[in-house]
């Protein structure tokens, strides 16, 4: 799969525009992934010099992107059009119900049912009804 991966708050804490300290199990995680034949891209709101700090963290830390920001690496950005990247999962902080934790994350994505990407989505689709529900009987 292509896996689109947040770097603020979800490979570190949040504390843009500086590197927060490393989320736990994010960079054994990735690396997993990537050893399991994921492709993964970078996606972050980071640009220019913050991007460039991010993208030199992760290789320090023994993690290198396919792309960032971008579909491919020779892609280039039109500030005209989304920048929202073609992948199948994006592991985001922002997710709805929450960062999971990376290895309830590496358990979703590789487990051996062939349908796990699905259980994936119907989880989260799960998680936004709860949290509709509650939004809605606060609001009556």
């Amino acid at each position: 799969m292509v896996i689109a991966v947040d770097f603020d708050g979800t490979i570190v804490e949040h504390k843009y525009p500086k590197i927060g300290k490393e989320r736990t199990f994010a960079f054994e995680t990735l690396k997993t992934l990537q050893k399991d034949g994921h492709v993964l891209i970078l996606w972050t709101i980071r640009t220019g010099e913050l991007l460039d700090e991010a993208i030199e963290y992760c290789k320090k830390n023994g993690i290198e992107f396919y792309a960032a920001n971008k579909n491919y690496p020779e892609e280039i950005y039109d500030e005209s059009i989304s920048r929202k990247v073609n992948a199948d999962i994006f592991i985001d902080d922002r997710n709805v119900g929450g960062f999971l934790g990376w290895g309830e994350i590496y358990q979703l994505i590789n487990q051996d049912n062939p349908n796990n990407k699905n259980n994936y989505l119907n989880r989260l689709a799960q998680n936004e009804k709860k949290s509709f529900w509650s939004i809605f009987k606060n609001r009556s």
